[in-house]
């Protein structure tokens, strides 16, 4: 007869193994969003930033984002998202390097990454200086960081960036920047690069990031979750078939899961984009 303490031990033993396994699945893997919150407009009267503030922090904070890129946030909007959601964050206005316009500004979890590094560069024929670039209607920005994740014990770097939304020829320059910038910078670490790229799969801008990176929905080991578009225009019936929001990484990433998240309520979408969701793991 096997004695009851062995027998308990064993069945503690088999209750807690698929836990453990799925425990071991998720180690050491982080959330990326990028999210294009919409710049702060009172003349979205009922979608402007104060009335929706609050609703897309609590989305990234449900989603338990580790690392969040946001496009067009404006210096207050910055400067709220930080404190509502309690992160570090890096970036600059795209009008003068400082405070002023647009930011594609990176959040990071301070009680699991430390910052080694960060800079930004602009989209331009002179990336070192804010300046407006090609056939691009206004001034584009890109915003880096280099982390290093207390968890893995890793380093890797993020970029973030948001390409001109009538510039043909500014959208696929601003890829061949990247191609040039990002190994200038990162070197050999791991990357990943989100943004709102304004332009669809297939086409020529996004074609060229994939010959140096891997677009995250395409690998993700899990069915990519939620609609194929990402853009909504605050309208509830949008279609939802094209997407211009992206994340993408470097070889040294898994993609575990990979979505678009179409939260709403009340008939209504927080942003007039919806944020891309992936959770990846460096191998």
């Amino acid at each position: 007869m096997v004695p009851m303490k062995k027998i308990l031990i064993l069945l503690a033993l088999i209750s807690t193994g698929p836990v453990l396994k799925a425990q071991q699945v998720n180690y050491g893997s982080l959330n990326v969003m990028s999210y294009n919150i919409r710049y702060n407009n009172p003349a979205d009267s009922v979608n402007a930033w104060p009335n929706r503030k609050e609703w897309v922090a609590s989305l990234i904070k449900f989603h338990d984002t580790d690392i969040l890129c946001i496009q067009e946030g404006l210096a207050d909007q910055v400067d709220y998202l930080k404190t509502a959601i309690g992160f570090a964050v890096e970036g600059v206005g795209r009008d003068d390097g400082q405070r002023a316009g647009e930011f594609t500004a990176i959040y990071y979890n301070p009680s699991r990454f430390v910052k080694r590094a960060s800079g930004n560069f602009w989209l331009s024929e002179s990336p070192e200086v804010p300046s407006k670039g090609w056939d691009a209607a206004i001034t584009r920005i890109c915003t880096w960081i280099r982390l290093f994740d207390k968890v893995r014990k890793h380093e890797f770097y993020v970029f973030n960036t948001h390409y001109d939304h009538l510039g043909t020829v500014a959208r696929y320059k601003s890829s061949q920047l990247l191609q040039t910038q990002i190994p200038l910078i990162a070197g050999e670490f791991p990357v990943i690069l989100a943004g709102d790229l304004n332009v669809t799969p297939g086409t020529g801008a996004v074609d060229l990031i994939k010959t140096f990176l891997k677009d995250a929905r395409e690998v993700s080991r899990e069915p990519a979750y939620g609609p194929a578009g990402s853009f909504n225009g605050f309208k509830f019936d949008a279609p939802l078939k094209d997407r211009i929001d992206y994340i993408f990484t470097s070889k040294h990433f898994s993609v575990l899961k990979f979505g678009i998240l179409s939260d709403s309520k009340d008939q209504r979408y927080p942003s007039d984009h919806l944020p891309v969701l992936a959770r990846i793991r460096i191998d």
